[in-house]
């Protein structure tokens, strides 16, 4: 079963709790990391998405779900996280190229841009697709290729 971490602020709490009950529905397991359960309690999305991305990392979970107002500043955090390829998505076609291209193990949603339905069928392209591979593993290799030269400066 894949275990998903999840991780909203202040702005995305309604659209978080929607969709925690779809994935738990579905058969998913979710560790819920928001400023609403008590871990975070100044609000801070860039304290939840260092949480999730880390857990990530670390292999307790194999895919996050982060929500804020816009999806960006969730974004930037993650991507901080070496190792961590977080990609915000606001339609279908970018949730499956997510990871499809960019093997994107995070991805961030704007609770302020889409609304509750939108996101679940957005959640549904990222969770069904998988990385391909092919052209877009040098890409990937090169990515984390030039994140190491960063790490070790």
């Amino acid at each position: 079963m894949v275990s998903i971490a999840i991780g909203a602020d202040d702005a995305a709490t309604e659209l978080k709790k929607f969709l925690v009950c779809y994935l738990q529905q579905s058969g998913f397991v979710i560790t819920d990391y928001s400023c609403d359960r008590g871990q975070h309690a100044d609000n801070a999305y860039p304290d939840v998405a260092w949480t999730v991305a880390n857990a990530i990392r670390e292999g307790k979970h194999q895919r996050g779900i982060l929500i804020c107002g816009t999806g960006i500043g969730m974004a930037i955090v993650a991507n901080k996280v070496p190792g961590i390829r977080a990609a915000q998505c606001h339609d279908t076609y970018s949730a499956e190229r997510a990871r499809k291209s960019n093997n994107a193990q995070v991805m961030t949603l704007g609770a302020r841009v889409i609304g509750p339905e939108l996101a679940r069928s957005i959640v549904n392209s990222w969770l069904n697709a998988e990385f391909e591979g092919g052209g877009s593993t040098e890409k990937v290799e090169k990515i984390s290729y030039y994140e190491q030269k960063v790490v070790e400066k």
